[in-house]
């Protein structure tokens, strides 16, 4: 299953994170130079796009009635997040092929999917719609109705949190894709938006719309039976899309099938990185740095802490026998002091009797 993921890039940095190769052109073999001008048309891709190129996706604000996209270190269902989509969804179907081809659109999602047949307010219908089983999709009341009108879409974060059922403590895991060589997915000093390889999972979205028509698009992350990777530690585990063509086909719903889009998602990743994390992540109202930080960082920093803290405080407050010596030296001085005013005030008495001796 997915239950907490981290994703904390901005829009714009997303944008960069996710430029795709649009479909590569090839030449017609037959009267190349007569056709220069047909091939020239042929390598256009949507909006003046050349076939080849790397592009960034487009990226459409919803209100989502008022919910923002907010990027963090501990993101839970409810929360909003970026989502890719096809740029079908939003084309007349008298709009050219080439025109919306293999476009995809970034889009804010309600992170757990709101059936539009939901009537009342959107936040009671009561339903755990944050991950969507595999084996009943075609079933459920809840998906069916989404999956075969084709809102197939691709859930995007910088990794996910697992926690492990099968150990008393419940110990944490955050898994991501593999980086490039000096890419460490918890330090952003070492890696650029456009560099980072961002995990990609498969999800059904829906539309709903309340009495005054204000939209809400809210999603649900496919699950299917953990393998090799994850089996030691879950059950279940996100549909994970690791390759540009698995993500192509997923969001082309007018060209590949819900058959083929299926068998592609029965494709299980073959690689995933993981680090242990703290439980810090167990309270979604964490959102701190340190959510996706290995525990063997997080416990040498603290213990680095612990020492700074401990020097400072013996620099600061005195020893138990520096302070012991202070005050034997002031309960002598303040001994002194009495004796000599004791000493001063015995001193008239003193005169006066040695006058009466000698009267």
């Amino acid at each position: 299953m997915c239950g907490r993921t981290c994703l904390t890039l901005e829009p714009n940095e997303i944008l960069k994170a996710c430029r795709y190769k649009t479909s590569k052109f090839q030449k017609s073999p037959i009267n190349q130079d007569d056709n220069k001008s047909e091939d020239l048309n042929d390598r256009k891709e949507c909006c003046g796009h050349i076939k080849g190129q790397y592009i960034e996706p487009e990226w459409r604000s919803e209100f989502n009635c008022g919910r923002k996209y907010v990027p963090s270190f501990n993101i839970a269902p409810n929360d909003v997040t970026p989502v890719l989509i096809s740029r079908d969804h939003f084309c007349d179907d008298g709009d050219s092929k080439a025109e919306s081809s293999h476009r995809r659109l970034l889009i804010p999602m309600l992170w757990g999917l709101i059936p539009f047949w939901h009537k009342g307010d959107y936040s009671k219908h009561k339903l755990t719609t944050n991950n969507c089983r595999l084996e009943r999709m075609l079933e459920s009341k809840l998906y069916n109705n989404a999956f075969k009108r084709g809102h197939r879409c691709v859930v995007l974060c910088e990794g996910f949190y697992e926690w492990q059922t099968k150990s008393p403590e419940r110990a944490v895991y955050l898994f991501y894709m593999p980086q490039k060589e000096k890419a460490i997915i918890h330090d952003r000093n070492t890696w650029e938006p456009e560099d980072i390889n961002l995990l990609k999972m498969a999800g059904v979205f829906d539309v709903w719309q309340d009495e005054q028509g204000d939209k809400i698009y809210s999603y649900s992350i496919i699950t299917y039976e953990s393998n090799e990777i994850m089996s030691w530690l879950h059950h279940r585990m996100p549909a994970v899309l690791e390759t540009e063509q698995q993500i192509t086909d997923w969001l082309d719903f007018k060209n590949i099938s819900n058959e083929e889009a299926l068998a592609a998602l029965r494709q299980p990743v073959s690689a995933l990185e993981k680090h242990r994390v703290a439980n810090l992540v167990n309270n979604a109202r964490n959102k701190s740095n340190l959510c996706n930080k290995p525990i063997e960082l997080i416990q040498s920093e603290k213990t680095t802490m612990n020492k700074l803290m401990s020097t400072w405080l013996n620099l600061r407050t005195p020893s138990a026998s520096s302070k012991a010596c202070k005050d034997n030296k002031d309960d002598a001085k303040n001994h002194n002091l009495l004796s000599t005013t004791d000493d001063n005030e015995s001193e008239p008495e003193n005169r006066n009797a040695k006058r009466r001796r000698f009267v």
